[in-house]
This record gives C-alpha cells, structure tokens and sequence, in this order.
C-alpha cells in the first residue's frame, strides 16, 4: 500500500507539492478551511444562539460586498501559562483589515467573543495597534468593533501593555482621521431597587 491511498476501496490522497506555486496555493487554501472557515462557522453559531453577529458577520455587513481584505489571519498568541499553549486558535479573537463602504475605503477591526470571550492578549492588542498605524498612515477612518472582555489575564503584563499602545494610538490619531468605535455586547436589563 503506497502512502497516498486512504484505505481499503477509497481513491489515493494525492499529496501537496509544496515546491510548486499550485502547490503552495492548495496548502494555503487548505490552513484556511481547517484554520479559518470552520472555526469561523463555528463562532457564528455560538454568537448566533446569544442573539448576537460573529465578528467577520459584522464587518460583512458594515463594509461592501467582497470589499474586505484580512490581515494577519493567521497570527496566533504565543502564550504557554494556564493552558493556553494549547488553544492557539488563528486569529486570536480579532478579526483586522481594510475594505470599503459605499466605495470608501476604511480600516476596521472586529472582537470575536468566541475566541476567549473576546479579551484581549498581546497579539490580539499587536493586530489592533497595526491596523490603527495602517490606518494613520493611509489617511483613512478606522471602525472598531469591540465585542471583549476585557485583559486576557492568563497572558499577564503582555497583555496590558497592548491597552497602552491602542490608547497611544488613539490619541495620536485623535483630529488626523476619524475614529468610530461600536460595541456588540448583548444589552442587558438594569436591575432597580425602588427607593424606600
């Protein structure tokens, strides 16, 4: 039995040629699928079932149609402590980029609240802060869509610090380009005591 058949009656496995650019290509097409597109599925479900949009569905709604290009989706957070070396989802639980809407282009970023409850480590801080310098430096607004928890405290001070480095860009960008924010949490109702 040669390397490349599955198994008994199924047909042989032809296997990626990385040394080819179609090669390349498949394999590419291939990390998506199993990286990207299923876990993204997945997180709409679950968004779905809280009454909520996934991330990627919010920026397929605000942006015009096959406008969108993603950057750094495969960028994964680096952290060992309390588990998480071994949940590196792609992504880590932001999804960045730049596309346009009614042909204007425009920077945006978008929380995914599957992915750790949406908190914030240093690569998921590292993409936001590249995505605001993309945007400073094209001149063009910057839609942010926040959807988090908060610090992801498993990864420490790394994670703090990238709360810095978004204010500072904030503040930078502050009167250069225009800044829109939009927050995706579930509304939930108040809780009054009536005076006595």
């Amino acid at each position: 039995m040669s390397d490349t058949s599955v198994g008994a009656g199924e047909p042989p496995v032809d296997p990626i040629d990385l040394t080819t650019t179609a090669g390349k290509l498949a394999d590419l097409h291939a990390r998506v699928a199993a990286g990207i597109d299923g876990p993204a599925e997945v997180a709409a479900t679950k968004q779905g079932a809280r009454g909520k949009g996934s991330a990627r569905s919010r920026i397929d709604a605000l942006l015009d149609e096959g406008s969108f290009t993603e950057i750094d989706a495969f960028a994964r957070h680096r952290a060992t402590a309390f588990g998480l070396a071994a949940r590196r989802p792609y992504g880590d639980g932001v999804v960045i980029g730049h596309g346009s809407i009614d042909g204007r282009r425009v920077c945006v970023y978008s929380q995914d609240f599957s992915v750790f409850g949406g908190s914030l480590g240093e690569v998921h801080g590292e993409k936001i802060a590249k995505i605001q310098d993309f945007a400073l430096r094209t001149g063009v607004p910057l839609v942010g869509i926040s959807d988090g928890g908060g610090a992801r405290i498993q990864e420490g001070v790394a994670a703090l610090t990238q709360f810095a480095e978004i204010f500072r860009r904030n503040v930078a960008a502050s009167g250069v380009i225009p800044q829109i924010s939009s927050s995706s949490a579930r509304p939930r109702a108040a809780r009054c005591t009536p005076p006595r």
